[in-house]
């Protein structure tokens, strides 16, 4: 059986499954432990496996609902989308506002305006970034960012994968090795996945795809962009990333390295309306690696805090803001979205090692956040080729604040927990 089918039906499989158990549970268990979200749609329950179901109605596949193209490719300043109509059936056209000028150009990536359209005529660059060990703090580069994802890669630890269109920074790193999931994130945006090697199952994956041509590892020769930072550290976790350099070198190289068309996400600084408030939303991986992102009503940004300590020995949580050495600012993002995903092992040797296949296609549950409020939603990657959608529970989309977003990648069987504005989001293995 194909590998990604045989995933695919794994994860309905378990989704109706744990339907079935919450709806047997709701109808016998005592007063939730946990506060649900939105009790006229989402289910109450004392454990959880999933957040909430993926749709009111679970009949409804989000396939049906999705029209193609879903997102218009064009460099057009605001680009025409076809998006579901509301009662999940046609589409609906959402036309260009006309106060934008012919000369403004959209970065798709995060609905801001930018006045020079050669800033993109170049393919973007997904590089891995370090989250540990501890000491790779400040990071480089990920203020510079246009999205960002963190995501477990294996005992206890996360890492993230940002993607650059907008800018070409000249320092970024702590550059480390790839995983399965950047293979997505590659797709997505397509873009050069620049990683320092990886697992062999991993590596040869990725090298025996049609994404060869787009990995720029670490010691790529004759004209590599990386280079080795001015810290006093191990030399594993001291390789930045150039990407100023990276024009002349995809000549040199002969790889592709022109403009793409990728196809962008809704945006709009009109606040959503939403009873669900937040003001700030934790992310616990394990006792290793827990972070935190609060809401600053006046800047309209969430501001990143990040562990201060392993909670081992009897050492409680604690945090310390997040910031960046390549611009000495604080991290930041306009939009906070959790990802439920399916964390799959293919086999036995890669669970004892925890070499995960995260799957981000089809759809799952998910979680925005922007300006202070949360919206339960539904993820949907129909191809893989293009970003995820953002829907409300009822398929209508949502609308980001412009400007960065960060996803927080939890597995399905993860758990949350809401305490007046404070949510906080538990990641748990398969």
């Amino acid at each position: 059986m194909d590998f990604r089918l045989y995933r695919r039906i794994k994860f309905r499989i378990v989704v109706l499954t744990l339907n079935i158990f919450l709806i047997a549970s709701c109808a016998s268990s005592p007063e939730p432990s946990l506060v649900p979200v939105s009790p006229s749609v989402i289910l109450s329950f004392d454990t959880t496996l999933t957040p909430f179901q993926p749709l009111t109605d679970t009949n409804i596949d989000p396939y049906s609902i999705l029209s193609t193209p879903q997102i218009e490719p064009t460099y057009t300043p605001y680009p025409s989308y076809y998006v579901p109509a509301q009662g999940l059936s046609g589409s609906v056209q959402i036309l260009p506002p006309p106060e934008v000028t012919p000369l403004s150009i959209t970065n798709p990536l995060t609905g801001l305006i930018v006045s020079d359209p050669s800033t993109f005529e170049h393919r973007p660059f997904a590089i891995k970034i370090a989250n540990s060990p501890d000491y790779v703090r400040p990071q480089s580069g990920l203020t510079l960012a246009d999205v960002v994802y963190e995501y477990y890669i294996e005992w206890g630890d996360t890492r993230f994968i940002a993607v650059f269109y907008s800018n070409n920074p000249k320092m970024v790193g702590p550059v480390r090795s790839g995983r399965f999931f950047d293979e997505h994130v590659t797709r997505m945006y397509h873009a050069f996945l620049v990683f320092k090697s990886a697992d062999p199952r991993e590596l040869n994956y990725l090298k025996s795809s049609d994404l060869n041509d787009f990995l720029v590892i670490v010691g790529f020769g004759g004209c590599s962009p990386y280079f080795t930072g001015p810290y006093h550290r191990d030399s594993y976790n001291n390789q930045f990333f150039n990407s100023t350099k990276w024009a002349a070198c995809a000549i040199k190289k002969g790889v592709d390295n022109s403009p793409q068309v990728i196809n962008g996400g809704f945006f709009t600084e009109d606040l959503p309306e939403s009873p669900l408030a937040v003001t700030r939303i934790f992310s616990s991986y394990s006792i290793y690696s827990y972070n935190y992102w609060e809401y600053d009503p006046a800047t309209h940004k969430y501001f990143r805090y990040q562990e201060a300590n392993d909670m081992v020995k009897g050492k409680p949580e604690a945090y310390a803001p997040l910031s960046d050495a390549q611009t000495g600012l604080p991290v930041t993002a306009e939009n906070v979205v959790v990802l439920f995903v399916p964390h799959i092992y293919a086999n036995s040797y890669n669970a004892h090692d925890q070499v995960f296949n995260i799957d981000l296609l089809d759809f799952g549950n998910a979680y925005v956040f922007r300006d202070g409020v949360a919206i339960p939603a539904v993820w949907h990657r129909a191809y893989q080729d293009q970003p995820i959608l953002l829907t409300t529970l009822e398929g209508e989309p949502i609308y980001l604040r412009p400007g960065r977003t960060f996803y927080q990648v939890m597995g399905v069987n993860s758990s949350y927990t809401q305490s007046g504005t404070d949510w906080r989001f538990v990641f748990q293995t398969p």
